[in-house]
């Protein structure tokens, strides 16, 4: 179960990752360090509170945070002021761990918000597989319909045989140049590469609090539901400020933030990994010790995935995405109250349009609370006699 777990996390949205990072400025030797980064800060945060709780808590990259930076795009003063952003990020879950009165502010903001923004962010990655058919039929339909078929089937299995097809699809589709497989023989040794990082406000308000947000709303918190739903007690605030650490030692590599895994959650915490609870924690130390396997071959990965066509590993990322993003907009939308704010939210942060070189994730949140609080003020005044 460990290595399944680490297959399943690892093989289902590393290309989200991959996209996100280049999408604010990484070069493609920065995209590889930073997948390396999370992939191997996950591992060891995963084996470190497994083995501390005896809780099978399972880690994972903030998949939504690599698509938020993907439709954030790239950020005045280049890719070292997303590394900025990520270290406030970290530091921001250190503190929500440690410091209960901010865990209570990511609390208090209003799920049908956080969920608009989390769908307007997913959106933009979730057209890239209809892009990639109408790029090239040949190459972009192998992959949905792998999804499609073994989805059918088995949806825990579905991005992996996309990503198979991806593969199949490079191998025999695309006319790869000679010598080039000659540089993934070079990318199998780690190569990390530390970015200075650098604060500016736009790198704080449009990189740092979006992705604080929407790291601890979809990740964190409903990673401590899943333990919850399988008779475990955890203790949040200790291991969101453990995540926060591990995303604060991953930052200055290119990593963006690392936290609670939900889906992978559930398959160390339930019945499949053992028959006894207790022991459960093993197969979340084991996905982590393959995650570290994993990260330390980022580099020979994110060389191969560059010989493709951007628009074909964007489809599989996509694919990837296309579950939380239904699940995010049905959130949103499903409560009658609060609809219109909702929507807005969705709207200006799917718009991808950028403010003062601040993110549209950021200002769709401001502009779906301004419109909650003016029509709860409004519904009061009704009220009253």
């Amino acid at each position: 179960m460990g290595l399944l777990t680490a297959f399943v996390g690892f093989a289902s949205s590393f290309a989200v990752v991959l996209h996100g990072l280049t999408g604010v400025g990484a070069t493609e030797a920065q995209a590889a360090s930073g997948l390396m980064a999370l992939s191997v800060s996950m591992g060891l945060c995963a084996i470190v509170l497994s083995a501390a709780t005896r809780l099978p808590v399972s880690i994972a990259w903030s998949t939504p945070g690599a698509a938020l930076l993907a439709s954030s795009g790239a950020v005045e003063g280049g890719f070292a002021t997303a590394v900025g952003g990520f270290l406030v990020c970290a530091v921001l879950i250190v503190i929500a761990g440690l410091w209960k009165p901010l865990g209570r502010m990511v609390a208090a903001i209003p799920a049908t918000l956080a969920n608009a923004m989390l769908s307007g962010v997913l959106i933009g990655l979730c057209f890239a597989p209809v892009k990639a058919i109408a790029f090239d039929p040949l190459l972009g339909l192998p992959i949905v319909l792998a999804w499609v078929v073994v989805g059918s089937i088995n949806r825990l299995y579905a991005v992996p045989a996309a990503l198979a097809a991806f593969v199949a699809v490079l191998a025999f589709g695309i006319d790869i140049p000679d010598g080039a497989f000659a540089g993934l023989t070079d990318a199998l040794l780690p190569q990390p590469e530390i970015v200075a990082p650098v604060f500016t406000v736009a790198g704080l308000v449009g990189i740092a609090l979006p992705l604080f947000i929407v790291t601890m709303a979809s990740q964190n918190i409903p990673g401590i539901a899943v333990l919850k739903v399988n008779h475990y007690e955890p203790s949040p605030g200790p291991l969101f400020a453990v995540t926060g650490l591990f995303s604060l030692l991953s930052a200055p590599f290119g990593g963006h933030a690392v936290n609670l895994a939900a889906i992978t959650a559930a398959m160390c915490a339930g019945s499949d990994a053992h028959p006894d609870p207790a022991r459960r924690y093993w197969a979340a130390i084991n996905a982590g010790v393959f995650y570290v396997i994993f990260g330390l071959a980022a580099g020979a990965v994110t060389a191969f995935v560059s010989l493709a066509p951007p628009i074909l590993i964007q489809a599989v990322a996509g694919l990837a995405l296309i579950s939380a993003f239904a699940g995010s907009a049905l959130n949103a939308f499903h409560a009658v109250e609060g609809r219109e704010a909702a929507a807005v939210t969705f709207l200006v942060t799917a718009s991808g349009v950028s403010f003062a070189g601040i993110s549209g994730a950021f200002w769709g949140l401001i502009a779906g609370g301004l419109m909650l609080a003016l029509a709860r003020l409004t519904a009061r005044r009704r009220a009253r006699p």
